[in-house]
């Protein structure tokens, strides 16, 4: 029975998801078909819509559109421009500068915001620069689209949220104090990179060191580094709750552009705070549709099903997770990260989970690998948000993006057989 399910369940959101059905839809009708062979239709339709509501009913969920106003609202703060100065005062004299500015300035506001493709849109600020300085701008742009998902890694995360909430309430402060690491590997892997095409093309940098430039830079970005800090540290010191730091990171982002920066006013209000509701609807909405598909994989032994054929396969869990790790990257080629993680995660942890990864450790990894698939074509949002940016060819900039692919997949390798490089840190800050 598990078998039918799995192939209907596979059909059905393939062929929903070619003709353009919204994931959201393709995810409710695909669980519910899956169900039919095992149910009859009033007890799965009825059992769905409970599914449904009982998904969207967590108190943790209400974290995730407090941080996507946070980051709306810091997206509209100017914060993005203070960001990259303050990584310029620090790398200002380091040959090929701007494309090392853009990659760092990238990690620091994706992980503020919380958007890969907000954080792309950051290469903007640097396109003058680097153009009058006789930048390759296909290498720029490649620059600016292979660092952009890095701050979905470092916390604050909604990613790592979402699979917290999907993967049974793994610990939320574990997940984001694990992220750091794997952040900063993804992060020195484009920064190598860029710094290897600088140097064989001769570029220079933009000046050099001043500490009263220094001094500067981290006075204007000092409250949106501080915000990190401050929510980071109350939830993994159990002074509040992952909900609770999120309320405090929306009052502390909105008194810091309406008071200290006023970069925005109240009137700019109603259209930020409208695109955090549609967000927030639409993240929400498929956390809650995704819960028919965990509901319909554990009644059917869907995952148990898919475990017992690839441990029949082998039993050797390096291959096991190389292949999981390829349907990943093939899958997030096409597929958003929030609704791959919904999807992916009931059917893969319990499998790691029978020969022992932690997971916590499979979380890194499901969303570092669903990262790649963002900057990867045919869909690769963030990637096409850079060139739209950048006003450059896809095919133009794929030259350059061969070199990043090696070392973030270098780094995902690291991260996959190497568990202390998400371990560690939540072991010594006792959260294991």
């Amino acid at each position: 029975m598990a078998s039918i399910s799995l192939f209907i369940l596979l059909i059905v959101l393939a062929v929903l998801l070619i003709i353009g059905t919204p994931i959201a839809v393709a995810i409710i009708g695909s669980g519910l078909a899956s169900a039919l062979p095992s149910l009859n239709l009033e007890v799965t339709l009825i059992t769905g819509a409970q599914r449904i509501f009982s998904g969207t009913s967590t108190y943790t969920l209400l974290a995730i559109p407090f941080f996507v106003l946070a980051g709306n609202i810091m997206n509209q703060g100017g914060i993005a421009k203070r960001l990259v100065n303050f990584v310029d005062a620090i790398l200002g004299r380091v040959p090929g500068s701007l494309l090392l500015t853009n990659i760092g300035a990238n990690s620091l506001f994706g992980a503020i915001s919380g958007s890969a493709a907000a954080a792309a849109a950051v290469g903007s600020m640097l396109k003058d620069g680097e153009e009058t300085s006789g930048y390759d701008m296909d290498l720029a742009v490649a620059a600016n689209g292979a660092s952009a998902p890095s701050g979905l890694l470092i916390p604050p995360s909604n990613a790592l949220i979402t699979y917290s909430l999907v993967a049974g309430g793994t610990s939320i402060a574990a997940l984001f104090v694990a992220g750091y690491i794997p952040g900063l590997i993804w992060v020195l892997g484009c920064l190598i990179v860029a710094y290897i095409f600088a140097k064989k093309k001769g570029y220079t940098g933009t000046g050099d060191f001043s500490w009263k430039k220094l001094w500067k830079a981290t006075l204007g970005a000092i409250l949106p580094l501080s915000l990190i800090i401050i929510v980071i540290g109350g939830i993994v010191g159990g002074v509040f709750t992952a909900t609770e730091g999120a309320a405090i990171a929306v009052v502390y982002s909105l008194f810091s552009a309406l008071v200290i920066y006023r970069d925005i006013n109240v009137k700019d209000l109603y259209s930020i705070l409208l695109d955090s509701a549609v967000t927030s609807g639409i993240i929400v909405f498929i956390i809650g549709t995704s819960n028919i598909l965990s509901w319909v994989m554990a009644f059917t032994g869907i995952p148990q099903m898919i475990s017992a054929a690839l441990l029949g396969v082998t039993e050797n869990q390096f291959i096991i997770l190389l292949i999981i790790n390829i349907v990943l990257l093939i899958s997030g080629t096409f597929m958003d990260v929030t609704p791959a993680i919904l999807i992916f995660t009931p059917i893969f942890l319990p499998i790691v989970q029978q020969f022992g990864m932690s997971s916590i450790h499979f979380g890194i990894v499901l969303v570092y690998n669903l990262c790649i698939g963002n900057i990867t074509p045919p869909v690769g949002n963030t990637l096409f948000v850079a060139i739209r940016v950048g006003d450059r060819k896809l095919s133009s900039v794929m030259r350059y993006m061969g070199a990043f692919y090696f070392a973030i997949f270098i780094g995902l390798m690291l991260v996959t057989y190497f568990p202390f490089f998400s371990m560690w840190l939540p072991e010594v800050a006792g959260l294991l």
